[in-house]
């Protein structure tokens, strides 16, 4: 089978270089090369001999051709033959700079109308969404509204409700020298933000960050996952038509267009995915001193504690850790347990998943797929000499892995060495509450960490001793649906968190104000230079923090008496022009002697 002579074009030529943009004969960046005789095995070679039988020397079933001179793009090629795809972000990025500086986004009534859009947007679409994440993650009706839209549309309404009263200034409490000024903090917009979504909940995780976004007054640039191009794509094509477009655009593609997205200046930078990336989205940050909030991953583990109920644990386990086919940043990476209970949890956990999915998960319609053929490969890589308790089938057509158990695994196994992300629930045994602790905190720190038991000490120990991003006791996941519980990692699983409040304060300054009277000048003469030579008295001086003095003149403070304190709460109505420290001074000697005793000392910081 020979084929014939023709200009081969690299899969980066057609990223950089569409149709009609490029020429294989007229690039003067590309150069030419030959590559040698390929032997290429025809479908009745691969039917007839396989991999164990098969000799490229003696096969009579293959054919050998000679590939055609193949035009090679140069580093020199990719740059100068781009079209314009990335000048083109660069053009987006700008814009909507451009746009929050004009302060359209400052008016509270702008960014609620910008959140009712977006909600509209969610409900007038919702058919749309659930058919996109059926094509990305194999994903029915029932599983893509309740695991994506409905979190998403509580976020937006939850925000809504409550941006009146985040965004107030937050009056603070006043020093003996500021109490005729006006002291509060201000939240204001960061700026131009990018949030950069994950594939595994492609529109949660894209959109609920970009609620509380909006809600601080930014402008948000959105970088869908390009694994889930469906979600995706529906992204880029419904939100132009609800929200400001300059405002907030949508960026989709690959490695390359996020690579130079990064390289963009923001204010705020929002990844969720793993580890790894993490680091490159950090390192790219750092070049222009954004700050980002990195929500990633890591083991999380789940120990199960002998005295608790093995039904109900296993049964909610099982949820947590299967649903989205293990697809899920917060699922139970793995169980501790004794050894003595191993095998119970095993056939608790098979009664539970035959409850949820039948004899066959593969026909059930609430179990998922893996995202993709890398991923599938990875997980299936991790099956791989194990003791397999339950499961261990796959079928690569679909991407279909079954909910498998493992058992007496080694904790060396490569299947405890990084996160699963998967249907492949590995049981490690441990001996104690204390060996389970220490094998948790050998390793890097969790996003999750799950404890089951009815011993209420158990579980605070678990907590007082370990660390991670988060805490469900006696249950899995759920306490990231809490709107009042900041959700975000430690460590390797990521730092930040976001929803509900804490998404507003993420994406906000916390600017610190003083407001000061031109007046009362008098009251501040002590602090301007000349400084006298004789030594003031520390209660008399207007700005000297407490630690900067000898201790012999920290010995008493006003404030700390009845008196002084009635005094400073009182100067404005009856001694206004003369300030609270000189009422004060005038009461020292007073309170010094009949409210204070000698030997109080204020070095404590009580």
């Amino acid at each position: 089978m020979a084929l014939p002579a023709a200009p081969i074009r690299s899969p980066q030529c057609y990223q950089l270089r569409p149709s009609g943009h490029h020429s294989v004969t007229s690039c003067a960046s590309q150069v030419t090369t030959v590559l040698p005789a390929v032997p290429i095995r025809s479908p009745q070679c691969y039917q007839l001999c396989p991999s164990g039988r098969h000799s490229v020397t003696s096969c009579a079933h293959q054919v050998t051709t000679v590939l055609p001179a193949v035009p090679v793009r140069s580093p020199q090629c990719y740059q100068l033959c781009r079209p314009g795809a990335m000048s083109k972000i660069s053009d987006t990025v700008n814009r909507a700079r451009d746009a929050f500086n004009s302060s359209k986004t400052r008016p509270l009534q702008f960014r609620i109308q910008q959140l009712e859009a977006l909600r509209r947007m969610i409900t007038e679409h919702q058919a749309d969404i659930i058919a996109a994440l059926a094509a990305d993650l194999h994903k029915n009706e029932w599983t893509a509204y309740n695991e994506e839209i409905a979190h998403v549309l509580e976020e937006i309404d939850t925000t809504i409700k409550k941006l009146p009263e985040w965004a107030e200034d937050e009056p603070v409490a006043k020093t003996p020298h500021t109490q005729q000024d006006e002291s509060y903090i201000h939240s204001e917009p960061l700026g131009t933000v990018l949030v950069i979504g994950a594939w595994n909940y492609p529109f949660n995780l894209t959109i609920q960050p970009m609620v509380g976004a909006i809600a601080a007054g930014n402008a948000v640039v959105l970088k869908p996952s390009e694994v889930s191009e469906n979600t995706a794509d529906l992204l880029a094509t419904l939100m132009p038509q609800y929200l400001d477009k300059d405002l907030y655009p949508v960026i989709n593609g690959g490695v390359p267009e996020t690579t130079e997205v990064l390289t963009q200046k923001f204010d705020h930078i929002m990844y969720t995915g793993s580890t790894a990336v993490g680091k490159i989205v950090m390192a790219a940050a750092a070049k222009h001193l954004t700050p980002v909030t990195l929500e990633l991953g890591g083991k999380s583990p789940c120990y199960v504690d002998k005295d608790c109920d093995l039904d109900v644990a296993c049964r909610r386990i099982a949820w947590g850790k299967f649903m989205n086919s293990g697809q899920t940043c917060v699922a139970p990476d793995y169980i501790l347990c004794d050894p003595s209970i191993q095998n119970q949890i095993v056939e608790k956990l098979k009664k539970s998943l035959k409850d949820f999915y039948g004899e066959d998960a593969k026909q059930a319609r609430d179990y998922g797929r893996i995202i993709n053929d890398r991923h599938f490969q990875r997980v299936v890589g991790l099956i791989e000499g194990q003791k397999v308790a339950h499961g261990g089938t796959w079928d690569a057509a679909s991407r279909y892995i079954a909910p498998t158990i493992l058992v007496d695994v080694d904790p060396q196994a490569k299947v405890m060495q990084e996160e699963i992300f998967g249907p492949v629930m590995p049981i490690v045994c441990v001996r104690s509450l204390e060996e389970a602790i220490k094998f948790i905190n050998q390793r890097e720190k969790p996003l999750a960490l799950y404890v089951f038991s009815n011993n209420n000490k158990v579980i605070k120990k678990m907590i007082a001793e370990t660390s991670s991003g988060g805490v469900t006791a006696n249950d899995v996941i759920v306490h990231i649906t809490v709107p009042t519980l900041p959700f975000g990692g430690v460590g390797n699983s990521g730092m930040g968190a976001y929803h509900g409040k804490k998404s507003f304060e993420t994406f906000s300054h916390r600017r610190s104000c003083l407001l000061r009277s031109l007046m009362n000048e008098e009251a501040h003469k002590g602090r301007y230079p000349p400084s006298p030579v004789k030594k003031f008295p520390f209660f008399l001086s207007p700005l000297s923090p407490k630690g900067n003095w000898p201790k012999a003149k920290l010995q008493y403070w006003p404030e700390r008496t009845f008196l002084g304190f009635w005094a400073l709460k009182h100067s404005k109505a009856w001694a206004w022009p003369l300030g609270p420290l000189q009422v004060e001074c005038l009461l020292w000697p007073l309170s010094k002697s009949i409210f204070l005793p000698p030997t109080t000392p204020l070095l404590a910081g009580s």
